[in-house]
């Protein structure tokens, strides 16, 4: 009796200890497996945000088309000549457009310089003042204020939606284009953007 139950503690004992490495085993690939899903979404993230940027085989030109300052003079691209220009098109009533304007607000605190300069161009009809009450409201801070209130920039580009945004030149042709928001501030983005601007 003694030498079965020694018997049936062996097989016992064998049991729970292959139990226990199937239970380790499965658990250290569950943490590999968790560890990959990670590093794959993190990747994942960073080729949504360049080829979210459609980019063109070669650099294509831009037709005319005018808007205006803060202060309602008159301006153009060219007015930008010389400097990488991040064009974004929004309006204070497109809700995907408010929720990005931060991040646009934190990309040109990081980068703004004469080499590169966020331009945030509102369609808003109702002029610049609800645009200014807008960026009073949210706290921006670092983009200068431009508006199109005739919103005949969304023809003159051929804009699909709002937000659109264009990457330009220094000489003021459409690099590539992102149709609808997304984190601007990220240093993926940001290191996307330099590539584009430090060329030289």
């Amino acid at each position: 009796m003694k030498s079965l139950l020694v018997h049936m503690n062996l097989k016992v004992g064998f049991a729970a200890g292959i139990i226990l490495v199937v239970v380790t085993t499965l658990t250290i690939v569950s943490l590999r497996n968790e560890k990959n899903v990670t590093d794959q979404a993190a990747d994942n993230v960073r080729q949504r945000q360049q080829r979210s940027f459609v980019m063109h085989d070669v650099p294509r030109p831009l037709p005319e088309f005018g808007f205006e300052n803060a202060e309602g003079q008159p301006m153009t691209l060219s007015d930008f000549e010389g400097t990488v220009v991040l064009l974004n098109v929004w309006a204070t009533w497109c809700v995907p457009c408010r929720e990005e304007m931060p991040t646009l607000d934190a990309l040109q605190a990081e980068l703004g310089s004469s080499e590169f300069k966020v331009v945030a161009l509102s369609i808003d009809r109702a002029g610049a003042d609800v645009v200014q009450d807008f960026y009073s409201e949210i706290g921006i801070r670092n983009l200068d204020l431009f508006i199109d209130p005739t919103m005949k920039t969304t023809t003159a580009l051929g804009i699909p939606g709002l937000p659109t945004t264009l990457l330009i030149d220094r000489n003021g042709r459409e690099l590539g284009r992102l149709v609808g928001p997304t984190e601007w501030a990220t240093a993926e983005m940001i290191d996307f953007l330099k590539s584009h601007i430090y060329t030289d």
